[in-house]
C-alpha cells in the first residue's frame, strides 16, 4: 500500500476512535490501516455514525462484545451518540439480538455512561481554578 493511504486510514482511525493513532506494526495493522480505515471506512454512502451503528449491531448479534464496547466508548467520546441513543440502542438490539446479548450490551453501556461521567466531572473539577484564603 502507499503512504498516501497508510496516512489515511491513520487519519480515520484517529476520527473514529477519538484518539490519535500511530503507526504500527505487521501486515495485519497494515491491511486495517490501509485497506479497511483508509478505504471501506471511506466509501460513499453511510455516515460514520451509520457505519458504527451498523457495527454495533452486528458485533451485539454475533457475540463480539469487546468491539461494540469500543465502538460504543468512541461514540459517546467523539459525540456521534448520546447516552440516551446507547440506551435505545440497547433497547433496540436486546430484542433481536436476545435477551442474555442485551443484557451484556447494557452492561457495557452503563459503565461507558459512567466513566463518560465520571471522566468529565474530573475534568470539571481540574478545570475550576481554586479560590485563595483572603486575608
Amino acid at each position: 500500500m502507499t503512504e498516501d493511504q497508510r496516512q489515511r486510514g491513520l487519519a480515520k482511525m484517529s476520527e473514529v476512535y477519538g484518539w490519535e493513532m500511530t503507526d504500527g506494526d505487521g501486515d495485519f495493522f497494515g491491511l486495517t490501516a490501509d485497506h479497511l480505515f483508509a478505504e471501506i471506512w471511506e466509501r460513499p454512502g453511510l455516515s460514520l455514525r451509520d457505519r458504527r451503528l451498523l457495527l454495533v449491531g452486528l458485533c451485539t448479534g454475533a457475540s463480539m462484545p469487546d468491539v461494540a464496547d469500543l465502538q460504543l466508548d468512541a461514540a459517546l467520546r467523539v459525540g456521534d451518540l448520546s447516552e440516551a441513543d446507547l440506551r435505545e440502542i440497547v433497547v433496540f438490539l436486546t430484542h433481536y439480538a436476545g435477551w442474555p446479548k442485551g443484557a451484556q450490551l447494557n452492561s457495557a453501556v452503563e459503565s461507558i455512561i459512567a466513566r463518560s461521567r465520571k471522566s468529565a466531572k474530573q475534568a470539571e473539577t481540574s478545570a475550576t481554578p481554586v479560590a485563595k484564603d483572603e486575608p
